[in-house]
């Protein structure tokens, strides 16, 4: 299955376009971003858990990397609620549930295999937060692949300098604007390394998911 497969163009998906598709797993489905393979593929999702809704326990042989964006998702005896980023390094395990149902954004296969950092982080936590008000970052993962953050931005900012490279988003809050056309919460974006440079935050700011490196993995997982 091949969804949003080339990395040289822009791909963006606004919530009007998102399709729910069920999962193996009863109780739970997913709006399918990007794709490179079969049911264990290079994948970006969205993922809708039912209420009392859980996958078996298994393993991620290429990563996986979570952020909630709704409810609350669990995992081997812990619960994390909206706002927490979570990355389970190639070769984890895992059985993830949710008592009163959770949504949460996903990506599979995209890590090297050396990468071992088991990462939890609140982003609701003020401490995680730096830099000045309407410019604070709160930085999830970095190496020398990829930067991960969450960025907040005030009213009519820039997000890409013309030197950007390969970039990822996810609209948290507030909207983003590009070419007269506003992308509100729950948009995703993929840009290629210098594909965009009018992009820019709405006329309340905006804050977002943002990914910002080369696009690894992107071969299917058989």
């Amino acid at each position: 299955m091949l969804v949003n497969a080339d990395f040289s163009c822009r791909a963006i998906v606004v919530p009007d376009q998102y399709v729910w598709v069920a999962s193996p797993q009863s109780g739970v489905e997913r709006v399918m971003l990007d794709r490179l393979g079969g049911e264990k593929a290079r994948a970006t999702s969205i993922v809708r858990y039912a209420p009392d809704s859980h996958f078996p326990h298994h393993q991620h042989p290429g990563g996986e990397e979570i952020f909630v964006l709704s409810g609350t998702f669990s995992e081997d005896g812990a619960d994390y609620p909206a706002g927490w980023y979570l990355r389970n390094p190639p070769g984890s395990s895992h059985r993830p549930f949710t008592d009163d149902g959770a949504i949460i954004f996903v990506k599979l296969w995209q890590m090297p295999a050396g990468e071992d950092r088991r990462i939890r982080i609140d982003t609701g936590s003020p401490d995680n937060w730096t830099g000045p008000p309407g410019q604070e970052s709160c930085m999830l993962f970095a190496s020398e692949h990829e930067q991960v953050r969450l960025q907040r931005f005030s009213a009519w900012e820039t997000i890409f300098s013309e030197d950007a490279s390969g970039s990822e988003l996810l609209v948290l809050a507030g909207e983003l604007m590009l070419d007269g056309s506003s992308y509100p919460r729950g948009t995703w974006m993929r840009v290629p390394a210098g594909g965009i440079h009018d992009l820019t935050s709405g006329p309340g700011g905006a804050t977002v998911y943002l990914k910002t490196g080369r696009f690894i993995n992107t071969s299917t997982e058989a």
